[in-house]
């Protein structure tokens, strides 16, 4: 156990390292990311693959920590900040999931023939939240971790794309600061990657997109739900092994949402909260590192470019679609 979560910590280690070297600490970047692509590395070198002592604790990381890092990702969230923009801002970010999910899913199934996993993955973290939905959804569907890995690469690429496109869009929108703010929040991948689009246009911006962006982040829960349960019957519905294990049900999202609930009623000390929040960081970011070790080249290879041609739609979707979707609902 201990060797495969001293490879994990070492990586996040090197992972929240990465983040602090000048050049990098303002990229927006998450140590997740780093971690990731520090395991791929690692875990493709001459050996890693034979080190069978390792894998107790992988496993126990892309398992329980992941779970356990998602439940604490809860206290970055309160109800009062969803209240405070109104019902249209559910509406908003119900309209730019759903829609993104399933044509997201049309295209990468039918037109691109990928495989259900790594277009579900790919289209989750476009939609949703990023590399956390992501991990959500893998551990909800147990996915290869080769799709997972390829999936939050798509997210990291066209996420960072999303931080230098928006401020360059925002001067040809036509939409004042709060508006322009809440399709940042409405459309951007990652939550670090809102705050920093989202600093780049004003204070009113950035408040605003967080909260849209947050918003989208709580329907994560429903989503992994509805996901666990159409997964499972399709399985079955096929005679695949995958269904054996009964209902799937990802109780670490109501875990998620206990935090969320909490962290609305009760004022924790900001030092508890803070550690708290970090330990989650951490435990997701051993996660990723783990997956990434896992995650062998030739795999990636095998899924080619198509998901990120399907990423690439996705996020010109979201930048159209996006944008007119706000001015229509919000403006």
């Amino acid at each position: 156990m201990w060797q495969g979560l001293s490879i994990c910590a070492a990586l996040t280690l090197a992972g929240f390292g990465l983040t602090r070297l000048p050049g990098l600490a303002d990229s927006g970047i998450s140590p997740l990311v780093f971690a990731l692509l520090l395991g791929l590395v690692v875990g493709n070198l001459p050996g890693a693959s034979r080190l069978a002592s390792a894998q107790p604790g992988l496993k126990f990381a892309t398992r329980w920590l992941l779970r356990g890092g998602i439940v604490l990702f809860g206290l970055s969230l309160t109800l009062q900040q969803i209240v405070a923009l109104g019902p249209k801002v559910l509406l908003l970010d119900l309209m730019v999931i759903i829609c993104v999910l399933f044509v997201g899913y049309w295209i990468g199934t039918r037109l691109l023939g990928l495989d259900r996993e790594t277009t579900l993955l790919t289209s989750a973290g476009s939609a949703i939240c990023g590399a956390a939905a992501v991990l959500a959804t893998e551990t909800t569907i147990r996915s290869r971790p080769a799709a997972t890995s390829m999936a939050v690469a798509t997210v990291v690429l066209f996420g960072t794309l999303a931080m230098l496109v928006y401020p360059l869009l925002y001067p040809l929108s036509g939409m004042d600061e709060a508006l322009y703010g809440i399709y940042i929040g409405a459309t951007v991948h990652e939550v670090a990657q809102v705050v920093a689009a989202g600093d780049a246009i004003g204070p009113q911006a950035l408040a605003n997109a967080v909260i849209v962006k947050l918003v989208r982040v709580m329907l994560l829960v429903p989503f992994l739900l509805i996901v666990g349960q159409w997964w499972m019957r399709r399985h079955a519905v096929e005679g695949s092994d995958a269904a054996r294990g009964g209902l799937v049900i990802p109780w670490f999202a109501f875990g998620f949402l206990a935090m969320v609930v909490a962290n609305s009623v009760i004022t924790l000390p900001p030092m508890l909260h803070q550690s708290l929040v970090l330990i989650g960081q951490i435990a997701l970011t051993m996660a990723m590192a783990a997956l990434g070790f896992e995650t062998r080249v030739e795999k990636l290879k095998a899924l080619g470019v198509k998901p990120f041609i399907l990423a690439l739609i996705l996020f010109v979707m979201l930048l159209s679609g996006g944008m007119l979707a706000s001015s229509l609902i919000m403006g």
